[in-house]
């Protein structure tokens, strides 16, 4: 039995009535859950693969169409096996010959069906953005850096503007199609005479014919960059936050704008210091001695050192507050603080010395009341009776 392929809007998690806006907001959020840079679990690389996947089909309206009307075999009749129907009727894609748009042909055969928008889209399209992850270290997201990345992509031509003509007075109204970007055919079928829309051939879609070209970029309308690109990266930037680009992504159609690019920050771990929204968190280590006498002395920070006081008797796990010595927050002058965690580290080697000392104090506690062990031991006695 064929496997049974999950519904694309189930995949993107959203409703079949989403917008094209909804739709790419979906797949930025699922690219960076599933991204094999991000996620190591098992089988993250293949839901991965399976979100770009219906985003291409359903960012595409021609496409997201037909599978809105016939399901998988609307954009793949071999995972289908075609319409195989009573009586025999067999009708793959390839059957089709110049039949153009099929969404067109039933719509025409037997009414209703929804428009595709490609018949309007022969005007100016934004390209689709691209997405990038970058790997910084600890420090560069304290202090923010700014790094040299490489980038190719294409802009609009500057002589042409996008159009691909060498002027405007090279560009006219396709003869063709005239301006619609789409031709009718008739074609005599077992269901009567059937008209279908395709693309018109002699504009591309465009509804434009260029007579001509732009010598700069030889009427194609966008020039290929490659640059070093300067990017800077903010001061207390945190791991999964995305920087844009502007018009450094996809290629835009017919003079529309390129789209952005998106480089998602991911900030390696330090094995000192862990980071909690705009905090920062240290375990400091002292002896048993200065726990119990207190002391004066120099805690690391992310900025250097600061001098801090450790009261007498403080007990292991206690904090100590050093205010605005946390993370810069990106959109703000503010600061968050560092939180001093107390590690009280035990002596497992004495020397003669120390271990006398350590036995004279244990025969001055010994003549104290309500020691602490003795007292645990008496409260365990009354709650259990024994």
């Amino acid at each position: 039995m064929a496997e049974q392929k999950r519904d694309l809007y189930d995949i993107l998690e959203i409703s079949k009535t989403a917008t094209q806006d909804e739709i790419k907001a979906a797949h930025r959020r699922l690219v960076k859950k599933y991204h094999p840079d991000l996620n190591k679990e098992p089988g993250a690389e293949e839901k991965f693969k399976e979100v770009q996947n219906a985003y291409d089909i359903l960012s595409d309206e021609k496409k997201r169409q037909l599978y809105d009307q016939y399901g998988y075999a609307g954009i793949d009749p071999s995972a289908a096996g075609g319409f195989n129907g009573a009586g025999g009727f067999n009708a793959n894609f390839g059957d089709f010959g110049d039949f153009g748009d099929l969404g067109d042909i039933f719509s025409n055969i037997f009414g209703g069906g929804r428009r595709s928008s490609s018949r309007t889209q022969n005007g100016p399209q934004r390209g689709e953005d691209e997405y990038r992850t970058m790997r910084i270290s600890f420090m560069d997201s304290v202090r923010g850096v700014e790094v040299k990345i490489p980038l190719n992509y294409y802009k609009a031509c500057d002589h042409c503007h996008g159009t691909g003509a060498e002027s405007l007075n090279d560009i006219e109204t396709c003869p063709t199609c005239r301006g619609t970007g789409k031709v009718k055919t008739q074609v005599q079928s077992i269901f009567g005479v059937m008209v279908s829309e395709k693309t018109c051939p002699s504009c591309n879609g465009t509804g434009k014919r260029i007579k001509r070209s732009c010598h700069e970029c030889n009427g194609q309308g966008y020039i290929k960059v490659k640059e070093q690109y300067n990017l800077k990266i903010p001061q207390g930037i945190r791991s999964g936050q995305e920087l844009r680009v502007e018009k450094k992504g996809g290629i835009g159609k017919n003079g529309g704008a390129c789209g952005d690019l998106y480089i998602e920050i991911i900030v390696e771990e330090n094995n000192d210091f862990k980071r909690e929204g705009d905090h920062v968190h240290i375990e400091f280590p002292i002896s048993t001695t200065d726990a119990i006498l207190g002391l004066r002395c120099e805690v690391p920070t992310i900025y250097g050192t600061e001098t801090i006081d450790i009261p007498a008797g403080i007990q292991n796990g206690a904090t100590i507050r050093i205010k605005n010595k946390g993370f810069k927050a990106v959109r703000s002058d503010n600061f968050g603080d560092e939180i001093v965690h107390i590690k009280i580290v035990v002596p497992t080697i004495l020397s003669k010395d120390e271990k006398q000392l350590y036995e004279k104090l244990r025969e001055l506690e010994g003549g104290k009341k309500d020691k602490p062990n003795e007292k645990f031991i008496d409260k365990l006695k009354r709650t259990f009776k024994m």
